[in-house]
């Protein structure tokens, strides 16, 4: 029998217990699951991680096959010098889902001005004849096209948005105007209204939206980050926001979390802080998505979503 390891917080156990059990019965799998200490590391197989679990090196773990990330993100793992077997991030239906819904909400948000008929509820009926543009004629700008943010810039089209998406490398969207490289970046930052970043973080990532390119956005640019926090340069934003370059940023993602309770962007007027909820793996689908990686890695099949330590993601 096949020996998996449960290697997340253990407060997780109870929702995951069920789902993974399930979902190795529905995949064909003899596999019994197990939790940090209950037995020998050499005799596991697979590991289900987290960054926030217990297991932070791998050494032990000599049988140990592959690593299946629950987390979409794997840059606090990626680094880990003590990881040598094959490591897979988490792509499932649940977290897609989550973090569509989370950045059309936003978008919608932002493109019908509701921030402001939500504050005029005062009795005053304000009908001056504007009304705002169609989505047709909104310019919607996503960083990032992997599985999550091409999700995204095709929810976006259907929704008949402008969608430009950008990328390290190009990509092919029906739909979407899609830009790499330098100089597509700053062609996307130009035309974005409104700016959703769902990209990694990694070196190249860091501080991409900096004082000098957010001055390319088009003057009261809304942002939506729910991606890394890493991405943005905090004071740069804070002061682009105060300048008015920015009009407004909603933001799931910071450089600490949970954010402190001191940090300006609690106070900040056009500032919207959401507490890392954008993209949660839910129990149920991450599980589906456990099993069809150990059955592949069983049947000697290429794993899905196998990360490249090259690039981070």
């Amino acid at each position: 029998m096949m020996r998996v390891l449960f290697a997340d917080k253990p407060e997780n156990w109870p929702r995951y217990e069920a789902a993974l059990n399930a979902a190795f019965v529905q995949a064909g799998l003899n596999a019994e699951i197990f939790q940090p200490g209950e037995v020998a590391p050499d005799s596991i197989d697979y590991i289900v991680y987290s960054p926030q679990g217990p297991v932070q090196d791998f050494t032990p773990f000599t049988r140990a096959k592959a690593v299946l990330n629950l987390w979409a993100g794997v840059e606090r793992v990626v680094g880990n010098a003590t990881l040598t077997q094959p490591l897979c991030r988490m792509v499932d239906a649940g977290l897609e889902r989550g973090m569509v819904e989370y950045v059309t909400g936003h978008v919608l948000r932002y493109h019908l001005g509701l921030d402001a008929t939500l504050a005029q509820q005062d009795g005053v009926w304000r009908h001056d004849g504007g009304v705002p543009p169609l989505a047709r004629n909104r310019s919607v700008v996503v960083l990032g096209l992997g599985a999550l943010g091409a999700a995204c810039a095709q929810a976006l089209v259907a929704l008949g948005f402008d969608v430009t998406g950008w990328s390290r490398t190009q990509k092919e969207i029906a739909g979407v105007t899609c830009l790499s490289g330098a100089d597509g970046f700053n062609q996307a930052l130009g035309r974005a209204e409104i700016l959703v970043s769902i990209l990694p973080d990694t070196p190249e990532t860091t501080d991409l939206l900096n004082a000098q390119t957010l001055a390319l956005l088009p003057k009261g640019a809304a942002i939506i980050n729910p991606g890394r926090g890493t991405l943005i340069d905090d004071d740069a934003l804070l002061a682009a926001l105060d300048a008015g370059q920015i009009g407004h940023a909603t933001l799931d993602v910071f450089r600490i979390e949970p954010l402190p309770a001191a940090h300006p962007f609690w106070a900040h007027p056009r500032v919207t802080v959401t507490p890392h909820i954008a993209a949660e793996s839910r129990a149920e689908t991450a599980s589906e998505v456990v099993a069809e990686n150990i059955r592949r890695g069983e049947a000697g099949e290429p794993l899905l979503y196998l990360v490249d330590r090259a690039r981070g993601y």
